[in-house]
């Protein structure tokens, strides 16, 4: 096994994509102690799954909103609400990403899609670039704890944990999300003077809102249907996907051939990379289990601690660690498996444990050096990376309070799944 995670590491090292290290280094494994034949087996099996249908779908649904211009009616629709607060656009960037991750389920689609218009309208407004850059990424997060969260439906997957369980769970955690980084916006620009707008009319916020209405009803088909068991959560995401491509041809008739091919070759390209990569990991799964490492990462936390708390705690430590150098997706699907179990053990329900590593990844794609956040957000907005990751820093401040709570407090989680019972 020692030779195994030599062989992988040096393959990172020497710049080997990490779905590629993993297949190699699992094929040289399986050579050397036999079941070479098991191995395309494996490959195929890590895919084979009607949970994880539900990705491509959420993918596709994100894309298309983004590319018809639902994004611009979302910032209008949140500005009217909440630009007269001190603080202005901050509030709104943090609005508008809590609208539209109940469209997108992504943290990226949100800093790429909405990300643009937020800082552009920021910097015309006098904000400073770090700030507006790192409310943009700060805010994403939230994408992924409200549904439809692509993280969410890869953990249900690996877990064998309710899809539709997890999407509740993470309604309310992104609601404290959302007030917890628009008190720090609120407090930020009181300091710094920011500009706010005049306080919206009645009819130009009801104007707003019937222009974004069609596009806010998304989140609300998704936990419908689902809570009231009309369909499954895969099922929501092939619905999810057909309704926005019902906006985008009849409603806002901002469709087109070339959005389409846009929208299919970046949907195509994420769903591939998330693919590959699922199927990679179960032949390394495979390997895993044959050594017993889950059940030995298992033995050496119940040696420590029967604490939950503190289980959870050294998770969260652990994860942030791991995030600074490692992406988020390979995290989700490389540690978060072995340590469902152990959670389990200590009977920490795994909904529980599914949203709060769920955060607590989210803050990993916000910190240096990897801080995969920040790079989208420096790449669409031209903000120097050393920038962002500076401005960033305050900003941990009220995401690690939300987790602490999460931690704490499982009610905040739990509250709306166990509704499902």
């Amino acid at each position: 096994m020692t030779l195994f995670f030599i062989i992988w590491i040096i393959l990172l090292v020497i710049g080997m994509p990490i779905t590629f290290a993993i297949i190699c280094a699992c094929l040289i494994y399986m050579f050397q102690h036999g079941g070479i034949m098991l191995c395309a087996q494996r490959l195929v099996a890590g895919v084979d799954s009607y949970t994880l249908l539900a990705v491509p779908f959420f993918i596709f649904s994100g894309n298309l909103m983004n590319a018809t211009g639902i994004t611009d009616r979302i910032f209008t629709f949140a500005k009217t609400c909440v630009g007269h607060i001190p603080g202005g656009l901050g509030h709104v960037n943090v609005l508008a990403s809590l609208l539209f991750s109940g469209m997108s389920g992504s943290a990226h689609a949100d800093a790429g899609g909405l990300g643009q218009i937020e800082i552009q309208a920021m910097r015309e407004e006098g904000f400073d670039d770090g700030f507006s850059g790192a409310i943009t990424a700060a805010s994403s997060v939230v994408g992924p704890l409200m549904p439809p969260s692509i993280p969410l439906v890869i953990y249900g997957a690996i877990a064998s944990v309710s899809v539709g369980k997890l999407f509740l769970g993470g309604v309310f955690p992104a609601i404290l999300v959302s007030i917890s980084l628009m008190i720090y916006v609120y407090f930020y620009a009181k300091k710094r003077h920011y500009k706010t707008y005049p306080k919206s009319t009645f009819s130009e916020r009801w104007n707003a809102f019937v222009k974004a209405f069609p596009a806010l009803l998304t989140p609300i088909i998704i936990i419908g249907g689902i809570f009231s068991g009309i369909f499954t959560p895969t099922e929501a995401a092939a619905v999810t996907s057909f309704y926005a491509l019902i906006l985008g041809i009849f409603v806002y008739k901002t469709f087109s051939l070339s959005v389409m091919r846009k929208v299919l070759k970046d949907t195509l390209s994420n769903a591939a990379v998330i693919g590959f990569l699922t199927a990679a990991i179960s032949l390394m799964g495979y390997v895993l289990a044959r050594e017993q490492i889950p059940q030995k990462i298992a033995m050496f936390f119940l040696r420590y601690t029967s604490n939950p708390i503190v289980f959870l705690l050294a998770v969260d430590l652990l994860l942030v660690i791991l995030g600074c150098v490692i992406e988020t997706m390979a995290i989700q699907l490389l540690v978060i498996p072995m340590l469902v179990p152990v959670a389990i053990a200590l009977g920490i329900d795994p909904v529980h444990f599914g949203v709060v590593v769920t955060m607590n990844m989210m803050i990993g794609i916000l910190t240096p050096p990897m801080g995969v956040l920040l790079f989208v957000v420096s790449k669409i907005s031209g903000i120097p990376f050393k920038t962002l990751a500076k401005s960033i820093l305050p900003m941990f401040i009220p995401l690690t309070i939300v987790l602490l709570l999460l931690i704490f407090f499982p009610q905040i989680v739990m509250f709306l799944p166990n509704l499902m019972r």
